[in-house]
């Protein structure tokens, strides 16, 4: 199976969109990702298959979870994971990419310039330092195996409006990693909704979704600065 074959195949069983242009716009991705990659450490995938099933459709296995949506913010987006390839096939969603690193937002900004994305833009800043400007102005947040739970609470849940949710995507087996969050999501004014494991299309990959939806608001002191963040999680012993 060609790359061309493998995304239009997984795009019509994620998403009903394998349009030229949507299958373009992901082989795009893919050739400016790798060849960067060449000289900066983006992805530790390097075979254009994989990229397009543990990257791409990866990323489009929570589609579902943010359809209603309208802003979505990625934290740590890093190489644009879940933001981009979301941003691709939901046209009408607004997405804010957050890194903290200035060659990796160079990086995307060029993806969204070859792309021709009008709903995506990228913000280079700490999360914890973004949110005091954007509290609660988010529908959802996402974020992709970016830090323990515990930690990406309390970066993530200040930025979603009452009524919105956040979503960590996680390994498969996340279980205990969730549970000692639980105290923490509580606190930050989030509910633990549950954890859904789901199997990446065209692959032998399964991996966790942990949805927490977020029920009032968050106190004004969190976050906190990030190494507070880091070395007492809240809810910790």
């Amino acid at each position: 199976m060609t790359e061309y074959e493998l995304l239009k195949s997984g795009l019509e069983q994620i998403c009903k969109d394998n349009s030229q242009k949507t299958i373009d716009n992901f082989l795009k991705f893919s050739s400016i990702l790798l060849e960067k990659n060449k000289v900066m450490n983006l992805t530790a995938i390097t075979n254009p298959k994989e990229v397009i099933t543990r990257h791409f459709f990866d990323s489009l296995m929570i589609k579902e979870d943010i359809i209603s949506s309208e802003r979505v913010i990625d934290i740590g987006t890093g190489a644009g994971f879940p933001g981009i390839p979301l941003a691709i096939v939901c046209k009408d969603i607004e997405f804010v990419l957050v890194d903290s690193i200035g060659k990796r937002i160079s990086f995307l900004k060029n993806v969204i310039n070859e792309l021709e994305l009008k709903n995506v833009s990228v913000v280079l800043s700490r999360a914890e330092e973004y949110s005091k400007d954007n509290r609660e102005k988010f529908c959802c947040c996402v974020s992709r195996a970016v830090a323990d739970l515990s930690v990406l609470a309390e970066l993530a849940l200040p930025f979603v409006k009452v009524g919105g949710k956040f979503i960590a995507m996680k390994a498969k087996d996340c279980e205990n990693e969730v549970l000692n969050a639980k105290k923490a999501i509580e606190i930050l004014g989030g509910k633990l909704c549950g954890i859904n494991i789901y199997n990446v299309v065209q692959s032998d990959m399964s991996r966790s979704k942990v949805e927490v939806l977020k029920i009032k608001q968050t106190e004004k002191i969190y976050p906190r600065k990030f190494s507070k963040i880091n070395s007492k999680p809240l809810g910790g012993k």
